[in-house]
């Protein structure tokens, strides 16, 4: 059971503070939900009752913030080729609500967005990811959203550069992989 001022974390949704535990009847049922105040003057209701089913839990400490920090300064970890199966997964990670997946797809798919670019989808989900992530780490370290997001964007480049920009190869190499063109010199005879 949490209580009022509790910062808590609702999967798929990031952190966000217990405003008000009120009873309120819903469709003729009658139930105690937690108000909870998320950022952006949003409020979500969560039924009491199933909060831990739905995977409720306090947010992180600062020992496993420092260690989100240093996940997302690691070199990313392989995913599928197949965007579809990449979304699943990615998805999956997400719904968990743990922090350290979520670091994970931050890390995994601004990597991506570097090499080549997203698909609209998987732009949308590194959003969201982002978003889930900072809601948690701000209230954790005490900052504004535009410091942790820096933060983030900081630890991200940093790993970028250290472990993936020799990587990627020249764009001439990538569509001469495809369409090999031969070198025919216009010399005129």
């Amino acid at each position: 059971m949490f209580n009022i001022g509790d910062h808590i974390v609702y999967p798929m949704h990031g952190a966000g503070i217990i405003d008000a535990i009120e009873e309120k009847s819903i469709l003729g049922e009658k139930q105690s939900y937690y108000i909870l105040k998320m950022p952006g003057e949003v409020k979500v209701m969560v039924p009491t009752n199933k909060a831990e089913e739905i995977g409720v839990r306090n947010i992180i400490d600062k020992n496993s913030a420092n260690k989100v920090f240093e996940l997302l300064e690691e070199e990313k970890t392989e995913m599928s080729m197949n965007w579809n199966k990449r979304y699943r997964d990615n998805m999956d990670k997400m719904k968990s609500g743990d922090i350290y997946e979520i670091a994970d797809v931050v890390r995994n798919l601004s990597f991506k967005q570097k090499e080549k670019g997203l698909s609209t989808g998987e732009k949308k989900m590194l959003s969201n990811a982002k978003q889930i992530l900072v809601s948690e780490l701000v209230l954790v370290e005490n900052s504004s959203p535009d410091e942790i997001e820096g933060l983030i964007e900081n630890k991200i480049n940093a790993s970028f550069k250290e472990f993936e920009i020799d990587n990627i190869e020249p764009v001439k190499n990538i569509v001469n992989k495809f369409i090999p063109f031969e070198e025919t010199g216009t010399s005129e005879n």
